[in-house]
């Protein structure tokens, strides 16, 4: 079915990408809420997000990782827990939260294994052939019966920010951008930039 541009609307809807794991809704609403232009979520692989934002794929992302900042602006938003995820009946289990050095004698410890979809992944640990250490959204994202996770020390945090490519020098800031902006850091419609 194709969206309809309410009149008076820039043409084309403003696309937003976001990496798995990241839920956008709130921001959304809030978009549609105060805007006339037509909002559209893109789901961006980490590994794409970059590329989506310098193909003009999408306007902005929300992204986990850090971005090479000479291309692009970037606006931490938050950290998220690592957690290890686990078979339901391992004894990680049984903590609440456990260090990383405790799981040295594990035979198979994955960090978002680039050659694995984390779906794969996760089928691997479920197999009992290997333990997961993934941000924590990625995890309730992907998580099944046959699994369980824990909050895991000794392992960074995953920041998740929001992207969009530098304009050129003395090119204009694009007002959805900056709308966007303010709807993430909560300000309210009538509030000013400042």
């Amino acid at each position: 079915m194709d969206k309809v541009t309410p009149p008076g609307a820039p043409s084309g809807a403003f696309r937003v990408g976001f990496v798995p794991g990241v839920m956008p809704g709130k921001w959304e609403r809030a978009w549609r809420e105060r805007m006339r232009r037509p909002l559209e979520l893109v789901t961006v692989e980490v590994s794409d997000q970059e590329k989506a934002l310098r193909e003009g794929r999408v306007d902005m992302c929300l992204v986990r990782g850090e971005v090479d900042r000479e291309t692009f602006h970037l606006i931490p938003l938050y950290r998220e827990v690592p957690v290890v995820v686990v078979p339901a009946d391992h004894p990680v289990t049984a903590y609440d939260e456990i260090d990383i050095a405790e799981l040295a004698d594990e035979h198979d410890v994955l960090h978002e294994h680039p050659g694995l979809a984390l779906a794969q992944a996760v089928e691997t640990v479920a197999a009992g052939t290997g333990i997961l250490v993934v941000p924590m959204s990625l995890a309730r994202l992907h998580h099944r019966k046959d699994v369980a996770f824990r909050p895991v020390t000794g392992v960074e945090e995953s920041p998740v920010g929001l992207a969009w490519v530098r304009p050129a020098p003395g090119d204009p800031d694009d007002p959805d951008i900056q709308a966007f902006i303010g709807i993430i850091r909560g300000r309210s419609p009538r509030s000013s930039r400042g």
